[in-house]
């Protein structure tokens, strides 16, 4: 299989965290993955699923073209039990090729071949035996439209015709998809041999030996067809690689000349080749200085063509919509590596750490964290751990794979750590899944996902959907086949140059309780965070606070008789604690807290319990700080367009044909522009440095 080297291919990081090469990640809602399976099904199961009638040929039968012809040919030689090939084809120089004839693949007679001058020449056996099966196509043209008739058909076999499990097995139905041509690849470059590599792709596809629609042979030949093109691609992949990254480099020099606020780093390797290289902007480091107290570090993608990790930094802004912080291309995994990346990141955000980051599985980059951010609290990104579940349960479970896939959700958010571990010995057992590798993965990271263990660090919300989906259109965006690193580059500054537009048009969020307290929090709180703080207001009518013998309450819901949380309230501090920790969690008061306040006849909220980071008015400082950096931009933007549109007009006044296409082409792009969305809708669903996002 050649690569085309002019391209660049993001995909998702695929090697399992466990280590196992034989172990890789089919994602959930993948739908290349999807496309695949369903393609090795209808593949393999052809024998047991019933299919659409293919009728016998005729003499007179038209199709629209000669390839019609061939493919509902080769259809009914298939499901009869033989396969056919191209034979003689007549051409003419008025019609140009007017006759197609196709052929029992056993047709003719093998013509001897001239031995080679080799000791012990390989005696080939022929299938041939000269049968007459056929299908002759003529060409004619009907009221100026071309179409093929069968001018001669023949079903006649001199051979045996094969039952269908072994009609699947010629070579003529015998196909590698591009998607298994890379995993074979990727085998074969790590080492693994021809028999052992069917063996894998036997286990990832849930089939049983010998079910694949290709066979070892059809392996061996691939790897050793492709052995020479892909030393060659990679030679041509190395040269783009050093000529991409030293283009990137001189693309953050220059941007770093023009603009003192854009940082950059990067790393030589020994031959003095550009090795990893990060960036931010400067919208970032002052988004940052606001909502830099949790970041997600996301490693999801990688780039098969420059062989770079591509590491993606986020926050969560006021609205709660992902803020671009910066970005890192880094040639390897290991630990040293992420090391560097952070202590980069960390630079660049003026030596602040933050206090959560929420990462995927990887054993490099929790020792990088370990090391470098010493007060860091690690968190895994729960979306991470479900989407690897199918990857590595669905097989050895089979059907009761989505009875565990349900249990297992419950796990995940259970409130006591010691429900937990009763829980998860539980499911273990019922599923013996005692000595699973997978499972002892995820035990070992217990302490960063599960939500009874990370219930009191903060992570503002980040483990939301609407957060991921972000996050997922973002990438979606910015990355394709056509992103170069140097393109990449470029729609990543857009992204973070779109950073500070306020948002005016946000939602009016309506009051339902008539709590003086909700009034309140309305006229301080971003509506993204007013919406999260007044549902538990809300809900906090349906719950009872009953006073405990040592000062503190029990609050709990009017219809449960037990269970409930304890709340502490401390008047002089105006200090309130829940055993929820909700706000410890994403920085908004509890349904349980709110209750007692209220029972406590507060008619506003203490102002410690109205964070910055959720205010109305954090959007305004990043906007006040960047007040001077905007005008001088809107100055450089009207001078640009004023001397591009005199240019215009200079050269359309040439000619009337110059003008009249100038007339129509501004007309259409005028027409265009008012019905592109608004701003805050064109960077990239994503606030990279801002400040709200509808």
């Amino acid at each position: 299989m050649a690569m085309k080297p002019s391209n660049n291919i993001w995909i998702r990081r695929q090697q399992c965290p466990c280590g196992d090469w034989k172990c890789y990640i089919k994602y959930e809602g993948d739908d290349q993955a999807s496309a695949n399976s369903q393609l090795v099904k209808s593949e393999t199961s052809s024998t047991s699923l019933p299919s659409e009638v293919v009728f016998t040929p005729y003499v007179g039968q038209i199709f629209k073209s000669d390839d019609e012809a061939f493919e509902y040919y080769s259809n009914f030689a298939r499901k009869n039990g033989f396969s056919i090939r191209k034979a003689r084809s007549t051409e003419s120089q008025n019609l140009g090729i007017y006759r197609r004839d196709f052929v029992c693949y056993r047709s003719g007679f093998n013509q001897p071949r001239k031995k080679a001058n080799v000791e012990h020449p390989r005696d080939r056996k022929s299938v041939r035996c000269g049968c007459d099966a056929k299908l002759y196509l003529t060409k004619e043209i009907v009221d100026g439209v071309t179409q093929w008739y069968v001018s001669q058909f023949s079903n006649v076999h001199n051979h045996e015709l094969l039952e269908d499990d072994q009609v699947r097995l010629l070579p003529a139905y015998r196909k590698i998809q591009e998607a298994d041509q890379e995993r074979i690849l990727l085998l074969s470059k790590a080492g693994f041999p021809v028999n052992r590599i069917v063996r894998v792709l036997e286990t990832e596809k849930g089939v049983q030996p010998g079910q694949l629609p290709f066979i070892e042979k059809d392996v061996r030949n691939f790897v050793r067809t492709c052995k020479k093109t892909v030393q060659e691609n990679d030679a041509l992949l190395t040269e783009k690689r050093e000529n991409d990254t030293l283009e990137l480099l001189e693309s953050c020099k220059a941007l770093a000349q023009r603009d003192p606020d854009f940082v950059y780093d990067f790393t030589m390797d020994p031959n003095d080749k550009v090795e990893n290289i990060a960036w931010s902007y400067g919208n970032s480091v002052r988004a940052y200085s606001v909502f830099g107290d949790v970041v997600t570090f996301d490693t999801t993608y990688r780039s098969i063509t420059y062989g770079l990790l591509l590491g993606v930094w986020f926050g969560i802004d006021n609205h709660g919509k992902a803020i671009f912080f910066g970005c890192v291309l880094l040639q390897d995994e290991t630990s040293q590596s992420f090391a560097w990346a952070l202590q980069t990141f960390v630079r660049f955000m003026t030596g602040r750490c933050p206090q959560t980051i929420l990462t995927d599985i990887d054993s490099g980059l929790r020792d990088a964290i370990t090391s470098e951010l010493t007060n860091t609290k690690h968190v895994i990104c729960l979306w991470h751990i479900l989407s690897k579940l199918s990857s590595w349960f669905s097989l050895p479970l089979g059907p009761q794979y989505m009875d565990f896939k349900s249990q297992f959700d419950i796990l995940c958010h259970l409130e006591s750590i010691d429900d937990f571990e009763h829980q998860w010995r539980h499911l273990v057992a019922l599923f013996g899944l005692g000595s699973d590798k997978h499972i002892g993965l995820l035990y070992s990271y217990r302490a960063s996902w599960p939500f009874s263990c990370i219930r009191g660090y903060f992570l503002a919300r980040m483990m939301t959907s609407e957060y991921s989906k972000s996050l997922d259109m973002f990438f979606k965006r910015t990355l394709s086949a056509q992103t170069c690193l140097q393109a990449f580059f470029e729609q990543v500054g857009v992204a973070a140059s779109l950073a500070n537009q306020s948002r005016e048009n946000m939602q009016y969020m309506h009051i339902k309780t008539c709590m003086p307290i909700e009034e309140h929090a309305q006229s301080i709180l971003t509506p993204y965070a007013f919406n999260v703080l007044q549902h538990e207001m809300v809900l906090s009518l349906q719950y009872e606070a009953r006073e405990m013998a040592n000062g503190s309450y029990l609050v709990r819901h009017y219809k449960k008789m037990d269970g409930g949380c304890l709340v502490i309230w401390m008047p002089e501090e105006e200090q309130i604690h829940c055993s929820c920790k909700e706000f410890e969690h994403s920085g908004l008061l509890c349904r349980h807290s709110l209750r007692l306040l209220a029972v406590k006849n507060y008619f506003q909220l203490p102002d410690k319990y109205f964070p910055l980071r959720w205010r109305k008015e954090s959007s305004s400082s990043l906007i006040t700080m960047d007040d001077h950096n905007t005008q001088i931009n809107s100055d450089e933007y009207s001078q640009a367009f004023h001397s591009l549109a005199a240019t215009l007009l200079t050269e359309s006044l040439v000619s009337k044909e110059r003008f009249d296409y100038v007339h129509k082409e501004l007309t259409g792009l005028l027409d265009h522009v008012r019905n592109m969305p608004v701003v805050e809708e064109v960077a990239l669903d994503i606030a990279p440095n801002n400040i709200d996002e509808s």
